[in-house]
């Protein structure tokens, strides 16, 4: 029987941390499944979720893992999960959309721009957020790019019109655009 697990880990960024934490999980057996991985900044973060069928590795992980934090300084993270939880369940239908949005850097804008659509049930399924200064003055500039999808319950429009009036208040353009539907 598999045994699934999500690991997460972060380090600073240089060559071979890949290698060491999924050195970790091959050594247990493990076969990754599917994987997030992104530099941001001087740090790499890595987010796995990896099965095995051998029996008893969660303590052999432990181990392992406490190997990389302590010769390695890369902070790892891991939890059992079900083949349940490993695989998306049947979502009632949704429509997919892209929210780009670009303004003047302060605090308040992910967490509202979230909690509008957290509220509304809406799930983010992929999101990244930069900030750079503006090539004329310098000025700090965010941006943030999301994919979300929105249950066919809820219009269009009054999500348009909630994420207009958010942005507005936050002094940022923001720009929702529907995504087609793969054939």
């Amino acid at each position: 029987m598999k045994n699934y697990f999500i690991v997460s880990a972060v380090g600073k960024d240089r060559p071979g941390l890949v290698a060491d934490v999924s050195e970790v999980i091959y050594e247990f057996g493990g076969n990754i499944e599917d994987s997030r991985m992104t530099q941001l900044r001087n740090y790499f973060s890595i987010l796995i979720l990896f099965s095995t069928e051998r029996q008893g590795v969660i303590e052999n992980l432990s181990q392992g893992f406490k190997r990389l934090r302590d010769e390695k300084a890369i902070d790892v993270f891991y939890s059992p999960i079900t083949i349940e939880e490993a695989y998306r369940k049947a979502q009632e239908s949704v429509n997919r959309f892209k929210i780009s949005t670009s303004g003047v850097d302060h605090a308040g804008i992910v967490f509202k721009i979230c909690r509008l659509l957290a509220n509304k049930g809406i799930n983010i399924e992929n999101m990244e957020t930069h900030c750079h200064p503006s090539a004329e003055s310098g000025t700090p500039v965010f941006e943030m790019d999301m994919e979300i999808e929105v249950p066919s319950s809820i219009s269009e429009m009054t999500l348009r019109d909630d994420l207009h009036l958010i942005a507005n208040e936050l002094v940022i353009d923001l720009v929702l655009k529907r995504v087609k539907k793969e054939d």
